[in-house]
């Protein structure tokens, strides 16, 4: 579990988080949405311990992440920013990451790149902007590390990849009781598989809420019926269409 309580950063002088708290539970996808400058990605640097909190706490597993290695050992950071060593292919960073995380899963890069047309063989450096996010998203999730942790998550994706991280993104949380943390500042990304959700504005968590909890009181339902039917089926409902 990771519990947030009362933290700030700030650079030169310039507050980007103030007195934040907001606890995430074990197995669950957690959405942080936010405009841009809210603070998403610094929080996420303070979760996993590349920034140092100015007050407050931060406990990942009871323990504080910042120079911490046994609990950065749990955690898999993919940032905004992607970055790439020249020269390097998707199999030279698998081999990185299976030097980091025990229980790094080749086979499952190599699946996934198929999947996706992705050449393990060409430099990441030559790929589209798109495809290095996914590069960067197979290696993450084939670490098997108890926290995932995504900055802009399906940046650059398009629609059917966007779909395919998803449904990988979910199987990974029921198949390791994953605890996986992505930020966007569009809500309509993250809606459909995030459990919770929070909305950083200024700096803070405005609110956090489960995600069924923040849709509208208004459904589409779909039925059907074994004998004919018209409008006046419906005489005692309001229809919209």
């Amino acid at each position: 579990m990771i519990q947030v309580e009362h933290i700030s950063k700030q650079f030169s002088k310039k507050k980007i988080i103030e007195d934040l708290s907001c606890k995430i539970e074990d197995n669950c996808i957690y959405g942080l949405v936010g405009a841009n400058g809210a603070g998403k990605s610094t929080l996420l640097r303070l979760l996993v311990g590349i920034y140092e909190k100015e007050g407050g706490t931060i406990q990942v597993d009871g323990q504080d992440p910042f120079d911490n290695p046994e609990v950065k050992a749990k955690i898999v950071f993919v940032p905004d920013d992607l970055f790439f060593y020249g020269g390097y292919t998707l199999t030279d960073y698998a081999k990185i990451y299976q030097d980091l995380y025990p229980n790094f899963d080749k086979k499952m890069v190599e699946e996934m790149a198929k999947i996706l047309k992705l050449n393990p063989k060409v430099p990441i450096e030559t790929f589209s902007k798109g495809m290095k996010r996914q590069c960067a998203l197979i290696c993450a999730i084939a670490t098997n590390a108890k926290y995932l942790l995504f900055d802009e998550t399906f940046d650059g994706l398009d629609p059917v990849v966007r779909n395919f991280m998803k449904k990988r993104l979910a199987a990974q949380m029921s198949k390791q009781d994953t605890t996986i943390i992505m930020t966007s500042h569009n809500l309509r990304e993250l809606e459909d598989i995030c459990d919770h959700l929070g909305l950083l504005y200024q700096g803070g968590i405005l609110f956090e809420s489960e995600i069924d909890q923040l849709k509208t009181k208004m459904y589409k339902v779909q039925i059907s019926f074994k004998e004919e039917f018209d409008e006046n089926t419906f005489q005692d409902l309001e229809l919209l269409n």
